[in-house]
């Protein structure tokens, strides 16, 4: 049922913070219009046309848009996740101090079972030296944690999702139903006491449950912007989580309403 794998350990090149922002502001801009000129991205980012025509390569290449002649036109819809490889240089910093913080509540020995996503991958990072038994949902963690000296490394079966490389599927829910862990470690796409955890794939919400079922500790990682939005496939209550790491921008009344549930909050 479980398999060790072996991957080629590369890190890319991290962007300039300003290119990535830029990124994202491209992004955000030509998702809600539906489509904008060149002449107009430029305008509203302060780059030049030049500087555009090079952003909108690189995004059609990671399929957020569609090019064509003066312009672009948005691949994704309003509920669509963006692609990994442009969430993953997104807010490194912050993603850096959560893993650290949730690195800290994980006592060596312990079995751990870790999501999928950019925040979690982090995670795997600051693990990689640990004595722990960890089992990753992701060939992304994978990677990241292949050849760590301490770490026992479980690889469960499944099928990976283009672009994430998330394990999903029968095989991936039956190695998780057949463990127990010390702790689950998930992401999510939207945290809200109201609605609690939701994910915005229905294969990837099957997942996150089994694993929150075959924990006795569950925590959940989530920047400040994920604590007021709601995506379309529903986890779990918030109450089933036991902690939550975010980042210190995280609004007081979102964090106070998961705290009235029993969850800790960590803000870092």
């Amino acid at each position: 049922m479980f398999v060790i794998l072996t991957f080629e350990h590369r890190e890319c090149p991290i962007a300039h913070v300003a290119s990535v922002d830029r990124l994202k502001q491209i992004t955000d801009a030509v998702r809600e219009a539906g489509q904008l000129g060149v002449a107009e991205l430029a305008e509203r980012t302060g780059a030049s046309e030049m500087t555009i025509r090079r952003d909108l390569e690189t995004l059609a290449g990671q399929g957020v848009l569609e090019r064509y002649r003066g312009g672009a036109r948005s691949l994704l819809l309003r509920g669509d996740e963006p692609p990994f490889a442009m969430r993953a240089r997104e807010g490194l910093d912050i993603k850096r101090r959560i893993a650290a913080e949730v690195a800290g509540l994980i006592a060596d020995g312990e079995s751990v079972v870790l999501d999928s996503g950019t925040t979690c991958l982090e995670v795997a990072r600051a693990l990689v030296h640990r004595r722990l038994t960890v089992l990753p949902v992701s060939l992304h963690a994978v990677n990241a944690l292949t050849g760590a000296p301490l770490l026992t490394l479980l690889v469960p079966g499944g099928t990976p999702r283009a672009g994430e490389l998330a394990l999903t599927g029968p095989l991936t829910l039956a190695s998780l139903t057949a463990l127990r862990f010390d702790t689950a470690i998930l992401g999510c796409c939207g945290l809200t006491a109201a609605d609690g955890l939701t994910a915005y794939d229905l294969d990837d919400a099957a997942v996150k449950r089994t694993a929150i079922a075959s924990s006795r500790r569950v925590i959940a990682v989530a920047e400040a912007a994920k604590l007021s939005r709601t995506a379309l496939a529903f986890v779990a209550p918030a109450a089933a989580l036991h902690a939550v790491v975010t980042d210190e921008s995280a609004a007081t009344e979102d964090t106070a309403a998961l705290a009235a549930l029993g969850v800790t909050v960590r803000r870092v």
